[in-house]
């Protein structure tokens, strides 16, 4: 009995019949395959098969194996715990697929480097390891396909972030995200070069689209985590009555992005720093609720958006940033924060963590991201 077999796709198969046996018995393949399966007669009753009966069954059993590994596959895809159980394939996802898990943490690097930082490598890390449940990604302006595919080893923290089990790195392709947004007009129109704010406008943007699409949380690459956010929908209060963007939450589709989203287009100004980042949060916040000074390390609400209180990521306020590159005589215990801004935009001379220096940055790297501390802080003092 002459029969051919094909595959479809990982989750479906076939089996097909020749015309000459078609003529025969009719009976459906699915019951005669399950009996096959399930039916075990002993074998000293069991009359004997001929070659072509026993070459047949060893491939249904093959096929069955495959069918089952391909549902299996797929139900892994769609659920969001799949990282506590099974590495992910992460060299055969697409952005879409990875962002339709649902829940991501979104890292953005606008700029055209490859070699991640210790600190955006610190804050990717210890986002895998807070949030193990979901998908990290990193998004990266300089990052093509060809590269993404090589996982370019020559790069350090490249090379340790993408060998996570729950982290992404993908390249940032601003037109197909700003793709069925506000967003892509203002894109086509705008050049770049003439731009003088154009890193951060652009990061700006893409944050917006990509929140807006797929939902998650959205986080700077000078964030640490330090335990998981509770809520879906919030901004994070830098002071009060005013927002950040450096951090911020919905879900998919909510009307607070989109509303944002044509704002950002309808008050477009380059020249003023943050006039599409903090204070488009701000101003448009205000449209919704009458804020007020918070009191203590209570949180605010209104139209079912959580505004939480700046303890929550900002207990070390901008002014102060470089109290993070100092040694303190006893640390902080952050018991009343989420995660922690590192005010990378203030450190303009480039302060950075140093293996032995016992300040609290290092205190935090070795906390939150031993990884990188160990990889490349450690390392880079070796070399």
């Amino acid at each position: 009995m002459l029969q051919k077999v094909w595959v479809s796709s990982p989750g479906s198969w076939a089996l097909q019949e020749s015309n000459s046996h078609r003529q025969g018995k009719k009976r459906c393949w699915k019951c005669r395959f399950v009996r096959t399966i399930i039916q075990h007669p002993c074998r000293r009753h069991a009359p004997k098969r001929s070659r072509k009966e026993r070459m047949l069954r060893k491939i249904q059993i093959c096929l069955c194996f495959c069918f089952v590994s391909g549902i299996l596959y797929e139900i892994s895809l769609l659920s969001s715990s799949v990282f506590s159980y099974l590495p992910m394939a992460q060299h055969y996802l697409t952005p879409e697929q990875v962002l339709n898990l649902g829940k991501s943490i979104i890292f953005l690097e606008t700029t055209e480097r490859l070699e991640p930082p210790p600190l955006v490598s610190c804050s990717v890390e210890s986002a895998a390891r807070i949030y193990q449940d979901r998908p990290i990604i990193l998004f990266m302006r300089g990052l093509t396909n060809e590269t993404a595919l090589d996982m370019n080893t020559s790069y350090a923290a490249f090379s340790l972030l993408s060998s996570m089990k729950n982290v992404f790195l993908f390249p940032l392709q601003m037109e197909t995200v700003f793709q069925e947004t506000p967003l892509l007009q203002w894109y086509n129109q705008v050049v770049p070069e003439q731009e003088k704010n154009w890193v951060h406008v652009s990061s700006d943007a893409s944050r917006l689209a990509l929140i807006w699409k797929y939902g998650g949380i959205y986080m700077d690459t000078d964030v640490i985590s330090i335990r998981p956010i509770p809520q879906e929908s919030f901004l994070a209060a830098q002071k009060s009555r005013f927002s950040s963007n450096g951090i911020f939450g919905f879900p998919a589709r909510h009307k607070f992005i989109w509303d944002c989203m044509e704002n950002f287009v309808l008050k477009y100004n380059g020249n003023i720093w943050g006039n599409q980042g903090p204070f488009l949060m701000t101003r448009m916040l205000k449209t919704l609720c009458n804020l007020t000074d918070f009191q203590g390390t209570e949180d605010h609400s209104c139209q079912n958006i959580s505004f939480l209180n700046p303890q929550r990521f900002y207990p070390i306020p901008y002014p102060a940033w470089g109290r993070y590159y100092q040694v303190w005589d006893k640390s902080p215990n952050f018991n009343h924060s989420y995660a922690l801004h590192l005010w990378n935009f203030m450190n303009r001379n480039r302060k950075v963590v140093v293996a032995g220096s016992n300040t609290l940055a290092e205190k935090l790297y070795k906390t939150y991201c031993p990884t990188t501390y160990e990889d490349l802080i450690q390392n880079a003092k070796q070399r």
